[in-house]
């Protein structure tokens, strides 16, 4: 979480990725691909905005969301922009440490002793990894996310982890940011 004191700004240290693998591809910083195509550029964005500001998950939730889908992917350049969201909306530090971890991550285990998640956030970061990594999810983890999130989140949820996957996938073929 970005911190403030007094007149600078310090960084947190559970938002320092490591560093990225060397990469043999040439990176570019701009979405020029997505200018070639101004029909497939409006769909995204009108896409990006119905995800990002009109639905009714919490921030937190959110933000929480597409950091496990970073993380899965080793897209540390989404990392670094979404997890001061997810600590400016409440996520402790040990929670993004947790989010951070790149080992699977296991519902019926339970949300790790002293994370301080609430049992929302650990079933979106189990939910976020389970269809990051598989596609598929399993009936016992929609299970507890249509408990807590009912129909609307749970599809909710479902678009805004796949839309990131997705955005990962179309970046990374253009290699925007990628590593």
């Amino acid at each position: 979480m970005l911190e403030k004191g007094g007149s600078h700004t310090t960084h947190h240290p559970s938002h320092s990725p490591p560093p990225p693998p060397p990469s043999p591809q040439p990176k570019t910083n701009k979405l020029t691909p997505s200018q070639h195509s101004p029909p497939v550029t409006l769909g995204w964005n009108h896409f990006l905005s119905a995800i990002r500001t009109q639905t009714t998950l919490p921030a937190d939730v959110r933000e929480l969301a597409i950091c496990r889908v970073a993380v899965v992917n080793r897209a540390w350049y989404e990392w670094m922009h979404h997890a001061p969201l997810a600590s400016a909306a409440g996520v402790t530090p040990a929670g993004m440490d947790v989010c951070k971890d790149p080992a699977p991550l296991v519902l019926e285990a339970g949300c790790p002793e002293g994370s301080g998640l609430t049992e929302k956030q650990w079933v979106v970061l189990c939910y976020a990894d389970e269809m990051t990594r598989s596609v598929e999810v399993r009936e016992e983890t929609a299970e507890r996310v249509r408990g807590e999130f009912g129909e609307r989140g749970t599809v909710e949820v479902t678009a805004t982890v796949s839309f990131r996957f997705f955005l990962l996938f179309f970046l990374g073929v253009f290699y925007v940011g990628s590593g």
